[in-house]
């Protein structure tokens, strides 16, 4: 349970940074105050729910794109998240192109790096308790 939980912040967390930062350097997206937590919860539950769907669907009819799951499973979790209104709005084809490289970059750095440093934490943990 407490891995679900930090697997989840750290979803929650590199998704905010994701999208804030392609906000920040990308002209054409946009972000609202009101809408941010929104748009990054529904970001966060639409990569969840598309990636392992997207990526069954590349097993079965696409093999060679499967090194571009996690992309195009940004870039599809990114379209949902346009669709609720007063949130997250991408305005052209370069914000369409750039918005999913800069937030699936950081996302999974993001993720990789946090990840890897709770369960270092947990590793040490559990040794300390052992002895």
């Amino acid at each position: 349970m407490i891995r679900f939980l930090i697997g989840t912040a750290i979803n929650l967390g590199t998704a905010a940074l994701g999208l804030l930062l392609a906000a920040w350097i990308i002209p054409g997206v946009h972000i609202t105050a009101s809408g941010f937590i929104v748009a990054v919860v529904v970001f966060t539950v639409a990569q969840a729910i598309l990636t392992p769907f997207i990526f069954n669907l590349a097993r079965k009819y696409a093999t060679p794109i499967l090194g571009g799951i996690g992309l195009i499973s940004t870039f599809v979790a990114l379209f949902v998240a346009t669709l609720f209104p007063g949130g997250l709005g991408l305005a052209d084809v370069t914000a369409w192109v750039l918005a999913p490289i800069v937030v699936w970059v950081v996302t999974a750095l993001g993720g990789w790096i946090l990840t890897a440093i709770f369960l270092k934490k947990r590793i040490e943990e559990s040794k300390s308790r052992k002895r």
